[in-house]
This record gives structure tokens, sequence and C-alpha cells, in this order.
């Protein structure tokens, strides 16, 4: 197997999905009246609480196949449509409302303490939502421990990227702009729409393979 074809795969799955400079904006809205310190604590605390998240289900994946009865071309094929649905919206410039909450929704949200944000809402769902999910799961269950290592360590270099973007994100989307934005995401929407599509014929193949046999 081609490892580093599949961990360049995987990560162009989990960037066009979490999509981290389209999440920047958010950030930045949510945090404007936090000091650069308590940013920085906000943003490290999300994308380690993703991080946790995304690794725990890569590693018990295939337990929850077999203690739910799920196959993974049945995984594949659900993740591919997802994914494959959300790159489709993001190619037509909307964005999932499920990934990415809309601002009137995080206006209304109360936060006890500015940490909570960290986990909801930008650890779940804007960098681990369902779309996020279902890709770690397909992609982690395909194999043994190679592919449950790559799947998580791909995951890990997007954390790295989305806290550095977090952090000293607010020049590259003041030079972006909105347009600049909207273009990317799209991009990403037609990555994404590549991986759901793959996924799907991973799946499709999987399961003539088992009707062959």
């Amino acid at each position: 197997m081609n490892y580093l074809g599949f961990a360049m795969t995987v990560f162009a799955g989990f960037l066009a999905i979490s999509n981290p400079i389209a999440s920047t904006p958010i950030f930045l809205s949510i945090t404007e009246n936090e000091t650069n310190e308590m940013r920085k604590r906000i943003a490290r605390r999300a994308v380690i609480v993703a991080f946790i998240l995304v690794a725990l289900l890569c590693v018990t994946g295939k337990w929850l196949f077999a203690l739910l009865g799920i196959t993974l071309s049945a995984l594949q094929l659900t993740g591919g449509a997802i994914a494959f649905i959300i790159g489709y919206k993001m190619l037509q410039g909307d964005s999932s409302s499920v990934q990415s909450p809309k601002a009137s929704v995080l206006d209304s949200q109360d936060f006890s303490s500015s940490l909570d944000m960290a986990i909801s809402p930008l650890a779940v769902p804007i960098l681990v939502g369902p779309g996020t999910i279902a890709t770690a799961l397909s992609y982690s269950g395909r194999g043994g421990l190679a592919e449950v290592s790559i799947t998580i360590a791909a995951f890990g270099a997007l954390c790295v990227v989305t806290y550095v973007l977090f952090v000293f994100g607010q020049p590259l989307v003041r030079y972006l702009g909105r347009t600049g934005i909207r273009a990317l995401n799209r991009l990403m929407g037609l990555v994404l729409a590549v991986v759901g599509v793959q996924l799907l014929l991973n799946g499709l193949q999987s399961v003539l393979v088992s009707l062959r046999g």
C-alpha cells in the first residue's frame, strides 16, 4: 500500500471538510473581546479536545463497527455521501449549518467561561462535525494499525495548522477578505466532493467483492 499517498488523501479530506481558513473568521469573531493570551488558550484547548475525540474514534472504530453490526462498506458509502453533500453545498457557496454554525447561533450561546467556547462550538462541531467523524472512521477502518496511525497523524497535522491559523490568522483573513475566503471555501468544496466520490467508490467496490464471494 502507498502509505504516503494514503496520508496525503486523508489529510486533504480533513483539510477540506474542516477548512480551518474558513473557520478562522468564526474563531476571531467569538473571541474578539478576549486577550491574545486567552485566545491562545482557547485555540489550544479546542484543537486538543478535537484531536482526542478523533483519536478515540479512530482507535475504537472497529470495535464500534462490530458492536453495532456496521460493515466498513456501509460506513464508506455513508461517509462518502455526507462528504459529497457538504462539498457540493460548499461549491454552491453554502456552508453546512452542522459543521459551521451561523453567527446568530453562536451569538445566542451563553458561555459561562471563555474557555467553554473551545469545546463548543469550536471543537464540536466546527472542527469535529459529522463529516469529520465519518471521514475519520472511514479511513481508519480500512486496515490495521498503520491506517489508524496515519489517520490520527493526519488529523494531528490539521490541528497544528488550525492552531496556527487561529492564533496568527488575523492578517490572512484581512488580506483574503470575504471574497477570497468564499473562493477558497469553494475550492475546498471541490476537494471534499472528490474525496466523497472516492469513498463512495471504495464502498461500492467492497460491496461488489463481497457479493462475488
